[in-house]
């Protein structure tokens, strides 16, 4: 059986979850990272040397890296549902997800932790106030795009969508002020709507 190391509250480890729920995947979760620990241990980081979440083994094949891993459940267990055939419009899809890490995920751990995670009085209002000027510039690129077609993927959900689906669940319900982006939270209550995402992604943010 599958098995998916890391924390059910961490926006990588969701990743994971969420592809396996959406190809009907059978999946153990094992909680790593953060208060469950393990990822320190000898016998984690035999899996992945990182020590950090998430991390897979399917029959005996260790995998880290969560776009990555998402990568691999779809072309394994479901390539006709979350992966495109057509080698442009693949990578045309498969680019947001490699965006949503290099721009969205740095300026958003800044907004995140300085909402929810931190108590008031650690609180970074500088570092919030800047991430959230970053954040809706970048969600600014993802509105654009979703004017046009339903999902970053194209006519149909799949990969391209699901790392910044996962970010997108806490920056519409985190208490902050949001500018208006309406084919992005088209495309949420779109997202919403798949049962997968709402018990993979959608859980309490504290």
């Amino acid at each position: 059986m599958l098995k998916i190391w890391g924390r059910g509250n961490s926006t990588n480890v969701k990743k994971a979850l969420w592809a396996a729920e959406e190809l009907s995947i059978p999946y153990e979760n094992i909680p790593a990272g953060g208060a469950h620990g393990i990822v320190a241990s000898p016998e984690y980081r035999a899996i992945n040397p990182n020590s950090r979440v998430p991390a897979i083994e399917d029959d005996g094949f260790a995998l880290w890296e969560s776009n990555t891993i998402v990568r691999y459940l779809a072309a394994k267990y479901g390539e006709a549902r979350l992966l495109i055939a057509d080698p442009a419009a693949r990578a045309s899809a498969e680019k947001w997800m490699d965006w949503t890490t290099s721009s969205i995920a740095g300026p958003f751990r800044d907004v995140f932790w300085n909402t929810v995670r931190l108590a008031p009085d650690q609180q970074d209002h500088a570092a919030k106030a800047k991430g959230l000027a970053e954040c809706s510039a970048m969600f600014e690129i993802a509105d654009a795009a979703l004017a046009s077609q339903p999902y970053l993927s194209g006519e149909d959900f799949g990969v391209g969508d699901i790392p910044l689906g996962c970010f997108a669940y806490a920056w519409f319900e985190m208490p902050i002020t949001r500018p208006d982006h309406p084919h992005l939270f088209a495309w949420y209550e779109r997202l919403r709507a798949r049962p997968a995402y709402r018990k993979a992604v959608m859980i309490p943010l504290t």
